[in-house]
């Protein structure tokens, strides 16, 4: 009998953390179903052998469930693995955030892993897989001029955790990753937009969280890895606080 090929589904992989995380999960054998933001990231990630990838703007929340639906009738023999790395961010003084912040930061960072989650939940549990839920430092402690996006990733961090007790007795593992600062793009905007130096040899590679859901996805079945902190090796001083 052959053995099924694992199947996973991984939002923002048109980004540096979801585009290293398709490219870890393919070395290893599996399906890849990216979901991108854009037509140009989608032709990329589409030339990669094994990877399928789609156009879907999750900003569009009305959209999200009818999707998934249609993806997990599709992919009805199941899905192992779910990882939300799509995010948002915004800077600035908690007083100065707009409601166009808001909506946005909301709509990305916690409606829409939610409701991705749980529109493929029915084929996650056939297979017991794994969702795992890239959240953020900013996501266990507060961050000064970050205040929409931590309360976003404070908002995932709860829906996270409830999402693990609900689904324990399915069988499915739920996981969250908190990582530092990240060499990424988003990173680099953030940097420079509060003045200070964007120095990417002392923040965490991408590959490396990418490497943290792959050790996540594949763990043996005897155990649930449910919170996991990433900081870069040299821990970066409180430079946001200014």
């Amino acid at each position: 009998m052959t053995k099924r090929q694992k199947t996973a589904v991984v939002t923002g992989a048109g980004g540096g953390v979801g585009g290293n995380v398709v490219r870890s999960l393919l070395q290893q054998g599996w399906k890849v179903l990216a979901v991108v933001r854009s037509y140009e990231d989608a032709a990329q990630l589409n030339a990669l052998e094994g990877v399928e990838a789609f156009k879907l703007d999750l900003l569009h929340s009305n959209e999200i469930l009818p999707w998934a639906g249609e993806l997990a009738l599709r992919e009805s023999e199941g899905i192992d693995l779910l990882v939300h790395a799509a995010a948002a961010a915004s800077v600035g003084r908690a007083e100065q955030a707009t409601v166009e912040d808001w909506e946005s930061l909301l709509r990305t960072n916690v409606i829409a892993p939610a409701l991705l989650t749980a529109g493929l939940l029915p084929v996650i549990r056939s297979v017991r897989g794994t969702v795992v839920f890239i959240n953020s430092g900013a996501g266990e402690r507060a961050v000064a001029n970050h205040s929409v996006y931590a309360a976003s990733k404070h908002a995932l961090r709860g829906y996270a955790d409830t999402l693990r007790l609900e689904e324990a007795g399915n069988g499915v593992r739920v996981s969250t990753i908190y990582p530092g600062q990240i060499n990424t793009k988003m990173l680099r905007s953030i940097d420079t937009h509060l003045g200070v130096e964007f120095t990417p040899e002392a923040y965490i590679d991408p590959g490396t969280v990418a490497n943290a859901v792959l050790w996540i996805a594949e763990a043996s079945p005897d155990v649930h890895i449910t919170n996991v902190d990433l900081r870069p090796r040299e821990e970066v001083s409180a430079k946001f606080n200014v």
